[in-house]
């Protein structure tokens, strides 16, 4: 055995033996049996861990070596095994155990003269086989080979069945709890003991050993398939806590930009889907409890509670385990102080038993060494429990608002159509509801876990305050209680000045709005500054709040930052003036210091959270009033069997709702489950109609009277149907009715589709539930509303609309609706995008495309409402030729036509007039003439009038021309717009990839300093001055507060030690006289209270001063720039520049700034302080500093990219949610719901997993922030404890050191995020600068205003001299030697073609273009000479375009 070959030579090493060489040698003596020596119990203990590390390495190293190369083979087969957590946290305790073992040998065997290694060598062997067992545990489940933890199971019975010899042992001899060691061995024992337990589990679950048929397991199904990269939920419980996955992630960042591809798709169980059915599933089992069916908003609470409650409570587990190892801080501290402050470093001498010495627990923990490991450890697991309390919460909140997203879009499907048209909803509440009160929801999940942890924070602050300080404590907590409704008061005041300025700031956005589309007419007819001025008007309205605003930001900030400092001088000053003999020690000031540091943060937070909790309580209620909305007619009975996808293998009874992604039942079960009908002997009759209506009666709003009364038609299959009449006779309501979108009074709708006749339609028929027992298995219908709805979308993807591309049939159907010369002129021909973000079209081109959807479809019925409303005569008749009479007649489709055009109606197969919302009559034409010649004449008369209108067609043709003339200059316009969009962004694009990607990332690798200091000037010198000064002061102030206290108590115990040691006559000349030191240590903390005022105004002031001069100098620029800007750059971006960016620098810069100045010299600060307190320190500052630069710079990168995707896919998911309100009608005509669905549930999932990374990325840095900072307090703590004990460094100093050094990782990581907001915000600057480097248009003129004639032009001689003229000296001139003379009075006529520069030649008289040669002489006066002001001011002109400004008409 071991102990042999340390016998064999005692001598050999005089200090340093296993067993130590005391010369009784008590160790080696094994007279009463080798298993009472101690030294042999700890020599046998050392056996398993040798063992381990001999069978496990070779292992690691040639089997996993070779592997390395192919690490993402192991993506597929990451498997858990049973037990996996549970395994990850008995190591991490057991490596906990093993330290306190190592630490407890050091300090007993400090005792002795000679080291005895068998005291702390075995325990750290324990420990690397411990950190071994579970590396090698990590990469056996990563490769699946379970047969190999055999090897462990050999090594946990072998722990711990030495362990258990040594306890007994321990017992035998009656060395009892009182011993550090006994407790520490029981530990062990468990701790073995249960390892064991878990890899037999291992073993009876997996049955890899002693069973025939091992179990076969896969990995869950989300890692095979390549496309998730999000894998926080399948990672080891160390890589979960770390985020050590997202390393690879966010370094890469730094070589390539982040987007959609890299960021993958999301696990299954984050689906919106998913989260979608949980929720539902909630909402279901409250209705079942059906007696005490809680209503409205309590209703949503229950259903939150009862799908998202597991993971919240989880959250507020980890807040509470982070919030109480956040008070080891403090304790840990003055533990520290305390025994560097006493000056009797004696203890009684250690026992010695079987032959060992052992120390008791009181003992340990006097150790000041022992307490800063432990004060490390404390801090790495309360940053880690933290940051997962976080990231569990915000997990939770984006689940939630992912599946609160599907279900208010689910109901928007089965909204009903009044709701809408009735104003009860508008298009912009739908949407409120989903970009605000559904983020609201998420913010509260968010800050949920603070609401259970700030009140124990407290108490258990105020408690341990009052052990410290007794009754002085109370009072310090006081002052922070009483100022904490003020705080509450300048939060409300604070949002409800964001408000105002919020209106102020969307009326000037208004009349900047305006301003921008109408520039060309204020540029001709002079009225730039009228304008200006009013938007300035505006703008100073919106000045004036935001002053408010910023003055209560200034108050919040310097609340922050008073409190503390008013509570501190309260507290200590009360304390020394309280009782005689006050302990001011400096281990209880600075344990108080800290505990106040603590106890501030949850008072802070308190206003944010019930501000956050007030809102989610109106958003609940504003949904639960949406959710309680009519619906469009449903049958109750019918229950649709929903096939969910594998994740969930339940099939569930669902609501009439239809979840996406269902298999497509069969057959027979949809034909089981329509309603029974008995087919009549009319079935002959009924297969000729396509839709009967009998006896309806139909309304827009449940309690209004019937707006289509007795309705008897029939609509015959596969013919063209026309219904006529006036204006508001209840046409369209018609057809809705007939579509279901009515609500039903009384009557019957029965559809009959025809067998086999249904192309496209059919899979729609078998998919869709009947809305209706009467709409009997309505297919799809093609259906063209009245008002055109065009999706976000390209013009081919509009017209196809989700169904496959036939080329040859989308050709016909372009030409049917004669839409190609539209085609032509945009510039990216059909795949230009139109609908709300892209181009705007006119309204027949838009009725067109949506004419060419319907004709596009294949399926059997048609309904066109007034598709000829916006199309001029030709157009209309093309349309009816070849469109309806020549595709649809030929494809024997069912049409049923809406129109006012009577001289169609000899083409129509069955007529149905109506009047008044009832039939007038039906029928054939010829049934109509015999039957109501009064009608029939009426109607001739009015075609006859309409054939009139064939002469005006000239009037309409020119229309459509002049739609696609407008089209085209905004298309010419736009060609270079892409171009100035880029270069605004600094990232202008070469050919060539490679280099391309590399200067792009260059640009992105710099933190925009130029927009900073563009930033930075705009405020002027003197305030610059104030602001660095005051911030400079007010932390020297700070640092002189804390320096004062740490001399105070130092000299208070110096003071005690001195009149220990004078014999004091009278208790007078005892006592330490505080008040010298209470009257500087309170001037100081006024002192900087003060300051902390002037610093949080000084911020606030700079930034209401950039804020008021680079809007100021932006609107000038910008109605002064040439017409050319604005025909270049499309006018959303010159509007985001006003809006967005405006905004950011209104309210966002200045506290950012505030914020990243403050963290970074507090910061500087209390590294100071440790380096002077111990200059050893300096050292290891360097590779800490290192780190942190590294750390910064990757996550900035991919922080920037993550937040842009965040903000990115949030567009296309609320417009989706805008298009299908706006939609509604069509998309259920269509019977598309379900691919809506699927659609909005692509959008929500890719902006649910862009904010996921954006969250990990967060905590990613925070993690590794904090362990830096835990690190700093390690160093800083053996550092100045070391320093103290040997250089007589003052206890106070020591406490200073501390304290600061507690405080760097909040600091550290606030820097960091602060540096990666100010980047993002830093844009708004850079775009906005680049617009103000625009060359402005030259308004002076060569004359003076005194040269030219009041009365100019007077005559109105003109003489155009060999004119030429272009729009921008990088294109081609549009005019060319121009020559012409125009005498006084003439009436002169410019005719030409499109595009032959009539318009250019009438804008060169305005100088709105270019004019490079030639001139224009009128009356004698060139006008080139005049300012531009006076030129425009005296001339008149109509433009082509009409605009009109908001206002009356007058």
């Amino acid at each position: 055995m071991m102990p042999g070959r340390y016998k064999s030579s005692p001598s050999s090493t005089m200090s340093l033996a296993f067993c130590g060489n005391d010369n009784n040698s008590a160790a080696y003596n094994v007279d009463k049996g080798v298993l009472n020596n101690g030294c042999f119990l700890d020599a046998l203990s050392v056996v398993p861990h040798v063992f381990l590390l001999f069978i496990t390495f070779p292992i690691l190293f040639i089997g996993w070596g070779s592997q390395s190369s192919k690490v993402h083979i192991h993506h597929s087969t990451w498997l858990h095994f049973p037990g996996h957590n549970l395994r990850w946290i008995l190591t991490f305790i057991l490596l906990f155990v093993l330290v306190c073992e190592i630490a407890e040998g050091i300090v007993s065997d400090g005792s002795t003269e000679t080291r005895h290694l068998h005291l702390y060598m075995p325990a750290g062997l324990a420990f690397m086989a411990a950190i071994t067992s579970i590396i090698f545990y990590h990469n056996i489940e990563t490769s699946n080979f379970p047969k190999l933890l055999l090897a462990l199971l050999v090594y946990w019975i072998l722990a711990f069945v030495t362990k258990t010899i040594k306890f007994v042992k321990f017992c035998e001899h009656g060395i009892w709890m009182t011993q550090l060691r006994f407790c520490i061995t029981g530990l062990l024992v468990l701790l073995y003991g249960t390892l064991l337990a878990v890899e037999i589990n291992v073993i009876r679950v997996r049955r890899y050993v002693c069973f025939k048929h091992p179990t076969e397991v896969k990995p869950p199904e989300d890692l095979q398939d390549l496309g998730v990269r999000f894998l926080q939920p399948f990672v080891n419980l160390l890589s979960k806590g770390t985020y050590w996955w997202m390393n690879t992630f966010i370094t890469s960042a730094h070589k390539r930009p982040i987007d959609l591809k890299v960021i993958g798709k999301l696990p299954i169980a984050m689906r919106a889907l998913t989260n979608y059915v949980h929720l539902r599933k909630a909402f279901e089992a409250q209705k079942t409890k059906a007696s005490a069916y809680p209503q409205g908003s309590k209703s949503i609470w229950c259903a939150l509670r009862y799908a998202f409650g597991r993971p919240l409570v989880l959250s507020i587990t980890f807040r509470f385990l982070a919030d109480l190892l956040g008070f080891a801080g403090p304790l840990c501290i003055s533990g520290i102080v305390h025994h560097l402050g006493k000056e009797n470093k004696t203890f009684l001498p250690p026992v010695k038993l079987l032959g060992v010495y052992f120390i008791s627990s009181q003992e340990f923990l006097a150790n000041a060494y022992v307490l800063a490991v432990l004060l490390f450890f404390a801090l790495l697991l309360q940053r880690t429990f933290l940051q997962a309390s976080y990231y569990v919460a915000i997990e939770t909140g984006i689940n939630l608002r992912g599946a609160m997203q599907t279900k208010i879009y689910n109901k928007i499907m089965r909204l009903c159509t009044s709701n809408m048209s009735m104003g009860e909803m508008t298009v912009g509440q739908i949407c409120n509801l989903v970009a605000i009160d559904t983020n609201q929801l998420m913010w509260f999940f968010f800050l949920c876990p603070n609401l259970w942890a700030m009140p124990v924070q407290i108490i258990l602050g105020v408690i341990l305050l009052y052990y410290l300080l007794g009754i002085s404590a109370l009072i310090g907590a006081t002052v922070i209680a009483v100022l904490a409704p003020v705080q509450y008061f300048v939060a409300t005041k604070l949002s409800q000045a964001q408000k105002s300025t919020l209106e102020y700031s969307s009326e000037r956005l208004k009349k900047t709005t305006e301003l921008l589309r109408g520039i060309k007419l204020l540029k001709l007819y002079a009225w730039e500054n009228i304008f200006h001025d009013s938007v300035k008007e505006t703008r100073q309205k919106e000045l004036t709040s935001l002053k408010a605003f910023a003055l209560y930001t200034s108050i919040s900030i310097f609340m922050n930052a008073a409190i503390p400092i008013a509570a501190v001088l309260t507290t200590f000053v009360v304390h020394a003036h309280l009782s005689e003999d006050a302990d001011l020690s400096p281990a209880v000031a600075f344990a108080s210091l800290s505990l106040f540091h603590i106890l501030v943060t949850p008072l802070f937070l308190l206003s944010s959270v019930v501000r956050s909790t007030v809102k989610a309580l109106v958003s609940v209620q504003k949904l639960s009033e949406f959710f309680s909305s009519e619906e469009i007619g449903e049958d109750p009975d019918q229950k649709v069997p929903v096939l969910m996808p594998p994740a969930n293998h339940n099939k569930y009874q669902a609501l009439p709702l239809k979840v996406v992604n269902r298999k497509r039942p069969t057959r027979e079960d949809w034909n089981s489950y329509s309603p029974p009908r008995e087919r009549s002997n009319e079935a002959a009759k009924d297969d000729e109609e396509c839709i009967k209506i009998t006896n309806g009666y139909f309304t827009w709003t449940p309690d209004g009277s019937p707006t289509l009364s007795n309705i008897d038609i029939r609509i015959p299959h596969g013919q063209l149907t026309m219904i006529v009449g006036q204006v508001g006779c209840g046409k369209s309501s018609l057809l809705l009715a007939a579509l279901g979108e009515m609500q039903k009074i009384s009557g019957n709708v029965y559809w009959n589709s025809l067998p086999g006749h249904e192309s496209e339609g059919e899979d729609s028929i078998e998919k869709d539930t009947a809305i209706d027992a009467d709409v009997r298995k309505r297919g799809s219908v093609a259906y063209a509303s009245q008002k055109p709805w065009l999706l976000n979308a390209t013009v081919v993807e509009n017209i196809i609309f989700e169904t496959t591309f036939n080329k040859m049939r989308y050709k016909a159907v372009i030409e049917a609706c004669s839409l190609q010369p539209d085609i032509d002129i945009l510039p990216q021909g059909d795949q230009t995008q139109i609908g709300e973000r892209g181009v705007n079209l006119s309204g027949g081109q838009r009725q067109r495309i949506s004419v060419a959807r319907a004709l596009y479809q294949q399926t059997n019925v048609v309904f066109l409402d007034d598709p000829f409303s916006a199309l001029d005569i030709h157009l209309s008749d093309h349309l009816m030729q070849e469109g309806i009479l020549k595709m649809l007649r030929e494809e024997k489709r069912t049409v049923v036509l809406v129109t006012h055009k009577l001289q169609y109606l000899p083409h129509a197969d069955w007529i149905i007039a109506m009047k008044d919302g009832i039939i007038q009559k039906e029928g054939t034409l010829k049934d109509i003439q015999n039957s109501e010649p009064e009608l029939f004449e009426h109607w001739k008369s009015l075609m006859n009038r309409q054939d009139q209108g064939l002469e005006k067609e000239t009037v309409a043709e020119s229309n459509t021309a002049l739609e696609r003339k407008n089209l085209r200059r905004a298309m010419y316009s736009r060609e270079l717009a892409g171009k100035n969009e880029e270069e605004d962004e600094g990232d202008s694009v070469e050919s060539d990839d490679e280099d391309n990607l590399s200067s792009v990332l260059r640009q992105r690798a710099k933190m925009p300093w130029r927009a900073c200091g563009t930033y930075l000037s705009s405020a002027g010198f003197l305030l610059l001055l104030l602001l660095l000064f005051s911030q400079f002061f007010k932390h020297s102030v700070l640092l002189a507060i804390d320096y004062w206290l740490a001399k105070w108590t130092s000299d208070v115990i110096s003071g005690k030690v001195h009149s220990e040691g004078k014999n004091c006559t009278t208790n007078q000349d005892c006592r330490f006289d505080h008040s010298s030191y209470s009257m500087v240590f309170s001037i100081l903390c006024c002192l900087g209270i003060i300051l902390c005022l002037v610093t949080s105004v000084a911020v606030e002031w700079t930034g209401l001063k950039v804020a008021k001069e680079l809007h100021h100098n932006l609107l000038k620029r910008i109605i002064l720039a040439p017409m050319r800007l604005f025909e270049t750059t499309p006018l959303g971006n010159i509007l985001n520049r006003f809006s967005v960016d405006t905004n950011t620098i209104d309210q966002h810069i200045p506290a950012t700034l505030e914020c990243l100045s403050r963290s970074t010299l507090l910061c500087v600060s209390a590294l100071a302080v440790i380096s002077y307190v111990t200059p050893v320190f300096l050292i290891s500052l360097l590779p800490l500093t290192v780190a942190c630069y590294f750390i910064q710079k990757y996550f900035r990168m991919a922080s920037r990219d993550l937040q842009q995707l965040d903000d990115s896919t949030q567009l296309p998911l609320l417009s989706h949610f805008s298009e299908t309100v706006e939609g509604l009608t069509t998309i259920r005509a269509f019977r598309y719901e379900d691919k809506f669905r699927q659609r909005l549930l692509d959008y929500t999932d890719t902006n649910n997993i862009a904010s996921l990374f954006l969250t990990a990325a967060n905590r990613w840095l925070e993690v590794r922030m904090e362990y830096i900072g835990a690190c700093v307090v390690l160093i800083a703590a053996v550092a100045s404890i070391t320093n103290s004990l040997y250089n007589h460094l003052s206890s106070g100093l020591v406490g200073l050191g501390l304290t600061y050094a507690l405080m760097v990782s909040n600091y550290l990581n606030w820097m960091v995020r602060n540096l990666a907001d100010m980047e993002v915000q830093l844009g708004a600057v850079r775009r906005i600068n680049s617009l103000l480097k625009i060359e402005p248009e030259n308004y002076e003129g060569l004359l003076s205003p005194s040269q030219i004639p009041a009365t100019w032009p007077q005559q109105g001689e003109i003489q155009i001299q060999n004119l030429s003229v272009r729009y921008d000296s990088t294109l081609k001139p549009v005019l060319k030697h121009v020559n012409a003379h125009i005498f006084p009075g003439q009436k002169v006529g410019i005719c030409g073609r499109t595009g032959s520069g009539k318009s250019s030649f009438s804008l060169a008289f305005f100088r709105m273009v270019d004019t490079f040669e030639g001139r224009i002489i009128i009356d004698g006066i060139d006008i080139a000479k005049l300012p531009l002001q006076t030129l425009r001011s005296r001339f008149s002109i109509i433009l082509q375009d009409p605009f009109l400004f908001s206002g009356t008409i007058r």
